[in-house]
């Protein structure tokens, strides 16, 4: 199929701009949860507060950064969660892991919209974000504290931790993943990529593109 026009190579577009603002809201509501919540967490880290205008304000803003990022998180979950199942070809496509890390992609299971390291990521952070926002509200100090014994309290703050230190790793390994392979960070700043990128890392996702717009081009013609 040509994916040329006027000489020119015609992009794919992969998120719009309504896809791209959400996720880049949640990466900011992220990055400055992660940086309050390594202060609240530790006194070494305490300077962190700064950021933040001192610690008292860190401490009414954090949770309330909080509910905006998951928010923002439910907002793409609701989007894209079907994308998302993962099906017998992405258990096989991880038995190539290592293939897949040395670029060796000959014989690799065809990939949809996302790989099975992306639907993995989504499903970790699905339930870290349920879990910080349930044991978020219990330790709440300001409005909701108050009405728990303190055993729910010190549970709700581990649990509150656990799940944080997994977010945190699992999006330090997103970043990774999006800085690696060339081409991934472009797409979530300008929504759109090339279509060999397209061919190489999720070329079944590439097909069901290249045939809806061979059909529709009759009618634009």
């Amino acid at each position: 199929m040509d994916h040329t026009e006027g000489g020119e190579e015609v992009l794919i577009e992969r998120y719009n701009a309504n896809e791209r603002s959400i996720h880049w809201v949640t990466a900011i509501s992220f990055v400055m949860l992660a940086l309050s919540g390594l202060a609240l967490f530790h006194p070494a880290l305490f300077w962190l507060s700064a950021l933040f205008g001192g610690g008292q304000w860190m401490r009414i803003l954090h949770p309330f950064i909080g509910l905006v990022m998951f928010s923002a998180f439910s907002c793409l979950a609701l989007r894209y969660w079907h994308h998302k199942l993962i099906d017998w070809d992405d258990i096989k496509w991880l038995l190539h892991i290592v293939d897949i890390l040395n670029n060796r992609e000959t014989g690799v299971p065809e990939v949809s919209r996302y790989n099975a390291g992306q639907k993995m990521l989504f499903w970790t952070l699905l339930p870290c974000m349920m879990l910080l926002l349930a044991s978020g509200i219990v330790i709440w100090r300001r409005y909701f504290s108050a009405y728990f014994p303190i055993d729910v309290l010190r549970l709700a703050a581990l649990a509150h931790a656990l799940a944080a230190f997994v977010l945190i790793t699992a999006i330090l390994v997103h970043i990774y993943a999006g800085i690696w392979i060339r081409g991934t960070l472009g797409a979530m700043l300008h929504g759109t990529v090339t279509p060999g990128w397209a061919h190489k890392h999720h070329p079944r996702w590439f097909r069901s593109v290249a045939k809806e717009r061979a059909a529709a081009k009759p009618s634009t013609d």
